[in-house]
């Protein structure tokens, strides 16, 4: 049976939508059991108000920094309201960990019109590479319908005809690890059996914290070394460089910063706009162009330095390299970071002027802040990694280290320096409650050899790629390059496949040069799309229960169990993965020697609490009649909370109160004791002089040897704020690409997940937020339709004009559907990483944040609100 991707003839509107999915979802729903477990299961009878309903916790599984917990009202079969965390009465002490309306827009993943229903195979695509493959169809062929043996029969018939005659380094797989239920993703295991495969290495988040940063003596990533949420009044001021948790990760954090705000807290926001988290808190703006965060902290060293604001007994005592004094034994020059930024080397100090003329901010800007984050007062410096998700940025974690312990900012009441981002933001320290383990062992990839994401759609047309080893461990170098012929590319668990990795055009000329493209996934998503066998996978509320991959705070453990059984011919990852297994001829009970429940059940029962007095212990309550009601392998138990209660919460949240025994100080133990509780740098302090990363990012090829220096120093990126100007020095004529692109992250979606929800595209539409007046300068107007382009590809938004955004600046928010017309070679989704190539330098970050570009008034179709088209539906013909 032959079926077409609808273009809008067959689609249904938006209206017919929302009112169609709602018979849908209860015809659906009142067909299936919604019991997930014994102890959670759906019994109308057991209502205190049957004509209310029943709440049950419901997952909110996708990455946009929350993960919150979310609830749905059950009535007759069918939610009929959602809501959030009422487990206990809010406040400061106990908080709620309530959701956005992302986490309320899910059940449109789940009951949405758009569902992947079945498995399909394109039409031309046959098995056994060569012609067969008709490769270049990818993204234009219709699908045909096919039963769940014969893709199995596909899909396995091809891995052994590839692995048998090319082996593993031909298999390139895009998977990414489910919410954390303690279970691995089943195609992932298979591939791992047969061999291995190769991966993709992306700095993705962090950016250049990806680095080993703890050869800097800060923890990996720049994480769990600030302060307890308690502390954050204590400041006088606090500093957020990039980032908006108002966006992106509200909650906890947003709580926190309000509190500190009460209390006098004056807080600053750095970076390209005065976004919606400076005017909730009413911070000072310093703008900054993107990728310039380094030469604006090396100009506020300067000047912390001329203003004599620095705290030269925490560099003596705490640091190494910050003057000719105090050099850490096997430097290999006598250069230090103070001769550095005067001028002694270069003959160019690293004033207030020339950090401004780079940055875009004013020297005055930059003036004040050095003497606002000085010795004298109670600073807390914040970064949420926007920063280090810029080609360049390879000297940031270093730089903002260098600065915070230039005005001593570790290890003090009042004073923190490090990142504040999602389980860490608003609040740091050791987590106070969390989830036990699944009990399935771990199957690593026996290949380790990774493509660098920057690169990756170009390696794989070109057949040779530089393996990193262990993304950005000891082992990264550039110079190691590999060949190969990458023959069957696998997008399994909903990965991040083509729309969140830079060189999307690229990624499209890629995917139609291989023998076969698989994907696991519950919505025709970009990859998908470009696919030859689609298996349809369930969402979280059609599976046993979990836990969300990344808590929300370190006093809230979140859980969440199963709204309906899987829907249409949907399977899990574990399903999936004994499918093909079986089919190739694996012992199935070797892989998987439970079942998915019983895994869920162990993650409940080994949940652990901290006391007071610094003890763990069990969370859950567990009594025999629970273990039999599950019908699953367990001992009874004593905790704080009983199973049933805990899950049908969703949630359980460690109360807290002023002076209690959980409050923590970032890097405090090293501070009253370096000798006994060294960091984990060469030289047992915090390193503004570091040997090993120079030596580590000049050995990388990337840039030209002899870049890096061992402290924090600035290079021009081959992006950014140089390459707006024609000659690459600021102030010159304007290049070809004047404007620096950057990629916010906002309400209507998690990274790319949640873009084909109806009600989140009416609520926030797909702008591009462009300044006021750059915008008027080439006749653009608000709502106009408007061409974003540089070299490596040009997409379509709907211009939003500014006051609150940089002159120079253009920012696409994060993470849109992929809808590329070939034939104008242009995205008409507004797809930020068509804008994102291949440039690399430093590490090789992905460098979201900081490419050049330029735009226009378009003249072509204007964009229809994407709210009003059709939903990515496969139908039957």
């Amino acid at each position: 049976m032959s079926t077409t991707l609808s273009n809008g003839a067959h689609a249904v509107s938006r209206r017919t939508f929302v009112g169609a999915s709602a018979a849908l979802f209860g015809a659906l729903a009142a067909g299936s059991s919604l019991t997930a477990c014994a102890p959670v299961a759906y019994d109308k009878a057991s209502t205190t108000a049957a004509d209310e309903g029943e709440w049950i916790s419901a997952a909110c599984w996708h990455n946009c920094g929350g993960r919150c917990v979310n609830r749905v009202l059950m009535k007759d079969g069918a939610v009929v309201r959602q809501g959030s965390d009422t487990s206990h009465e809010d406040s400061y002490e106990w908080l709620q960990q309530r959701g956005c309306p992302r986490g309320r827009a899910q059940q449109q993943m789940c009951f949405g019109a758009d569902r992947l229903k079945y498995p399909m195979k394109r039409k031309h695509w046959q098995p056994g590479g060569g012609e067969n493959a008709h490769g270049e169809l990818r993204g234009r062929d219709e699908w045909e319908r096919i039963s769940w043996d014969e893709a199995i029969d596909l899909w396995a018939s091809e891995a052994e005809r590839i692995y048998g005659t090319y082996g593993p380094r031909a298999v390139y797989a895009a998977g990414a690890t489910g919410p954390a239920t303690g279970v691995t993703p089943g195609v992932e295991i298979v591939l791992a059996k047969l061999g291995g495969h190769i991966l993709i290495a992306d700095t993705s988040s962090a950016g250049t914290y990806s680095f080993n940063v703890s050869k800097l003596g800060i923890p990996n990533q720049d994480l769990e070394e600030t302060n307890d949420r308690f502390d954050l009044k204590n400041a006088e001021t606090v500093v957020i460089m990039g980032g908006n948790p108002v966006w992106s990760s509200g909650g906890t954090t947003m709580v926190a910063y309000q509190q500190a705000m009460e209390a006098g807290v004056e807080f600053v926001m750095v970076g390209p706009s005065f976004n919606a988290t400076a005017a909730w808190l009413n911070a000072r703006w310093i703008p900054l162009y993107p990728g310039t965060d380094t030469a604006f902290l090396l100009g506020t060293a300067y000047e912390m330095i001329k203003q004599n604001v620095y705290d030269q007994d925490f560099l003596d005592k705490y640091t190494v390299g910050f003057d000719a004094e105090h050099m850490p034994e096997g430097a290999k020059t006598n250069e230090n970071f103070k001769d550095y930024v005067l001028g002694t080397y270069d003959g160019t100090p690293k004033t207030a002027e020339w950090a401004a003329a780079i940055c875009g901010c004013t020297a005055e800007d930059i003036a004040w802040f050095a003497g606002r984050i000085g010795k004298q007062r109670k600073v807390m410096l914040f970064h949420n990694y926007a920063g280090a998700r810029c080609v360049g940025a390879d000297n940031l974690p270093q730089a903002f280290m260098t600065v915070g312990a230039m005005g001593g900012h570790m290890g003090k009441s009042g004073h923190a320096c490090g990142g504040h981002y999602k389980t860490y933001g608003g609040g740091s320290g050791p987590v106070l409650v969390a989830p036990g383990k699944g009990g399935l062992s771990t199957i690593s990839n026996p290949i380790k050899e990774y493509i660098p994401a920057p690169t990756c759609w170009s390696s794989i047309l070109a057949g040779k790629w530089n393996s990193t080893g262990a993304p950005y461990g000891n082992k990264f170098n550039a110079k190691d390059v590999k060949e190969g012929t990458i023959r069957w590319i696998s997008f399994d668990t909903g990965a991040r496949g083509i729309q969140t990795v830079p060189n999307i055009a690229t990624a499209v000329e890629a995917l139609r040069s291989v023998e076969f493209v698989s994907a696991t996934c519950s919505h025709l998503t970009p990859q998908a799309k470009y696919a030859d066998l689609v298996l349809p996978l369930t969402t979280e509320w059609e599976r046993v229960g979990g836990f969300p991959g990344h808590q929300r705070s370190r006093e809230t453990l979140i859980a969440y169990t199963q709204v309906t059984k899987p829907l249409y011919e949907a399977k899990t990852d574990t399903e999936i993965g004994m499918l093909l297994a079986e089919r190739l001829g694996m012992d199935v009970k070797e892989l998987w020697p439970i079942d998915e429940k019983q895994v869920f059940f162990n993650v409940c029962a080994g949940s652990t609490v901290v006391n007071e007095a610094g003890e763990k212990e069990p969370l859950l309550t567990i009594t025999q009649a629970d273990i039999d009601a599950w019908s699953v392998e367990g001992k009874p138990q004593q905790g704080k909370v009983g199973i049933g209660e805990f899950l049908k919460n969703g949630c359980y949240t460690v109360k807290r109160s002023e002076g209690d025994a959980y409050g923590h100080i970032g890097y405090k133990k090293f501070i009253d004791d370096p000798e006994t509780n060294p960091l984990k740098s060469e030289s047992g302090k915090f390193e503004i002089y570091c040997q090993y990363k120079a030596d580590t990012l000049n050995s990388m090829g990337y840039s030209p040897e002899g870049t890096f220096k061992p402290y924090a120093n600035y290079f021009a990126p081959p992006v950014g704020r140089e390459q707006m100007f024609k000659d690459g020095k600021v102030g010159g004529e304007p290049s070809e690409y004047p404007f620096i692109v950057y990629n916010p992250h906002y309400l209507r979606r998690a990274h790319q997940m949640l873009d084909n929800s109806p009600w989140l595209r009416e609520a926030w539409s797909n702008p591009v937020f462009l300044n006021e007046d750059d915008a008027h300068a080439k006749g653009i107007s608000d709502g106009d339709t408007v061409r974003v382009y540089n070299q490596f590809g040009a997409t379509l938004r709907t211009a939003s004009l500014l006051q609150t955004i940089m002159p120079g600046c253009v920012a696409i928010p994060h993470g849109a559907w992929l809808d590329f017309d070939e034939d104008k070679q242009i995205d008409r989704a507004g797809c930020d990483n068509m804008l994102v190539g291949n440039v690399t330098a430093g590490m090789g970050t992905s460098g979201y944040n900081n490419f050049n570009c330029n735009y226009e008034r378009y003249d072509g179709e204007a964009l229809t609100p994407d709210c009003e088209l059709p939903q990515r539906i496969v139908e039957l013909a």
